[in-house]
């Protein structure tokens, strides 16, 4: 299950948050955390390299050049990729982010979501190669999926959320997500960040407790990692010199 940004929401500042919707679950039992980890899966730590790949994937697709082989191990498991620019202030500001629930080969997986989040994230325009000198980029590979014992059983700042529920009123089931990171950087409290999740499922109802009690709630945790486009140069730049190739994408001095 892919999971991409929406343009709906007007209570989240999409220039600052990951803003995630969840294509409702086709199934009869509802979602469990077993669903989305399926198969065999191992946990692999977010690196540098990860971060390099994805820089590599956006600079060949502007340069026309062969990609560089990852050089992390191969492994299963669910991603995000996310971009951020800076603007002339210095601030970062979103600028795309998408990613999967499911596990997927991280080898192809990083590369698929670097370019997906980069040019298909409907919110923005697609990412152009004079933007890559602006750009930070962040991989989260999404671990420990465990099944809530209600919607307040997760802790800000560790947990990631997946929450479904009914929307009885609309007649459909109700669903989505924020990575770990979300709940803290808005500065929320647990209930706030359940609201703010249940309006961005597209729910438009009352938030009662009743209708929180119903929530079937999935909590996951993540590792991630951050590179800069000043410091992708740097490690191309040591990986092309080391590996004796020749260099690859904009370590060449393409703006």
């Amino acid at each position: 299950m892919d999971v991409k940004q929406g343009d709906l929401y007007s209570n989240l500042d999409t220039s600052t948050v990951c803003v995630l919707v969840i294509p409702l679950m086709a199934t009869a039992n509802g979602y469990h955390a077993n669903d989305s980890v399926s198969g065999p899966v191992v946990e692999p730590v977010a690196t540098a390299e990860m971060c390099l790949y994805c820089f590599d994937a956006l600079a060949t697709q502007f340069s026309g050049k062969p990609m560089p082989s990852p050089d992390f191990p191969q492994a299963n498991c669910p991603l995000f990729v996310t971009w951020m620019k800076k603007s002339s202030s210095g601030d970062l500001r979103l600028r795309g982010c998408i990613g999967t629930l499911e596990p997927r080969t991280i080898h192809k997986g990083i590369k698929d979501y670097a370019l997906t989040s980069a040019l298909h994230d409907r919110r923005f325009n697609p990412v152009t190669a004079n933007e890559i000198s602006c750009l930070q980029c962040t991989v989260s590979l999404l671990t420990n999926y465990e099944d809530a014992q209600n919607y307040l059983d997760w802790e800000v700042g560790k947990h990631g959320l997946l929450i479904e529920f009914s929307d009885k009123q609309a007649g459909c089931t109700r669903s989505a997500t924020y990575l770990p990171e979300i709940a803290e950087n808005e500065g929320w409290s647990r209930e706030e960040a359940i609201e703010s999740l249940m309006r961005k499922s597209g729910y438009g109802g009352p938030s009662t407790e009743a209708v929180k009690l119903s929530i079937k709630l999935v909590r996951y945790q993540s590792t991630t990692f951050s590179l800069s486009y000043h410091d992708y140069l740097m490690k191309a730049a040591q990986r092309d010199s080391s590996e004796g190739h020749q260099q690859n994408g904009y370590t060449n001095g393409y703006h």
